[in-house]
């Protein structure tokens, strides 16, 4: 069965899963000073660490560490050129254990030394706080289809991931995968093993007990049950990329009777037939019934 959604239609609930996540930024913020961990920051938000990094991606550009470190650069950029406290107490007050690791990652940010920012003058960057809104002005709508799939067992060669940085790596690892196939056609890429901080990605095709498992590979269980599912239609990455931003920037914040399920993520990539731009793929995300 398929169903539609129009974002414009669900404008209150949407509205309450906005609040919750600028509670998940604004948590952030009151903790920039000390220790920060993703299960905590996830929580502000209701949701786990693996999507809590997926959505925060697709609705800001930049990984949750990329944010904190470059409103943690631009507070200790202030509090130098403002006061006179040490560069080593500044330094461990936003989670530098060391002047060296602290001058390093401020010169990649500011492009100067902690010395030079304290000069009359200085160039500093300033990268002011998040604040999430989605525009509903004319709506927008998502065709996606929700079914139940029986469990399968898939073969395949994984790697294992950061789950910050996994959506920029991830595509390396097919390129790695496309020199040496180990007999695979690549019919899916699943994420398993979703703990927050790290994950397991597989380049899989479904696995018959009555075929060999090529050297190298090996198999993974995956369970049955609800998942929605996106078709993606042009050029690869791109195309996945597109839809996967307006998954959790548009249908997530609108999802009615459904709550994501954790374990995996999958992606079906059917034989292309024809130039690149006619590709098909698709997007599946587990889900609970409410």
């Amino acid at each position: 069965m398929w169903y539609n959604v129009i974002t414009a239609e669900s404008s209150e609930k949407m509205q309450g899963w906005i609040e919750e996540f600028q509670d998940s930024i604004e948590y952030i913020e009151q903790n920039l000073s000390g220790t920060l961990d993703i299960e905590d920051i996830a929580a502000e938000a209701a949701l786990s660490p693996f999507y809590y990094q997926r959505i925060f991606g697709a609705l800001c550009g930049m990984t949750v560490g990329e944010y904190i470190r470059a409103r943690r650069m631009t507070l200790a950029a202030q509090e130098l050129a403002c006061s006179e406290r040490k560069v080593i107490d500044i330094a461990l007050k936003y989670g530098y254990d060391s002047p060296d690791s602290f001058s390093k990652a401020f010169r990649s940010f500011h492009g100067i030394t902690p010395a030079q920012a304290r000069e009359a003058g200085a160039n500093l960057r300033s990268f002011a706080p998040l604040h999430i809104r989605i525009s509903l002005e004319g709506g927008t709508m998502m065709d996606y289809k929700i079914v139940e799939k029986a469990p399968f067992t898939a073969v395949g060669i994984k790697k294992r991931f950061s789950a910050e940085t996994s959506y920029r790596e991830v595509p390396g690892f097919w390129d790695e995968w496309a020199s040496d196939r180990k007999g695979l056609k690549g019919t899916f890429g699943i994420c398993t093993d979703m703990d927050g901080k790290y994950l397991d990605y597989w380049i899989a095709d479904l696995y018959l007990p009555w075929e060999d498992i090529p050297e190298g590979c090996s198999v993974c269980q995956i369970p049955g049950g609800l998942w929605a599912v996106f078709r993606c239609e042009g050029a690869l990455p791109e195309s996945m990329q597109r839809v996967n931003r307006q998954i959790w920037s548009e249908w997530l914040p609108a999802l009615q009777g459904y709550t994501l399920a954790g374990g995996h993520l999958l992606e079906l990539y059917m034989p292309q037939e024809g130039s690149p731009a006619g590709a098909v793929s698709y997007i599946c995300i587990p889900l609970n019934k409410e």
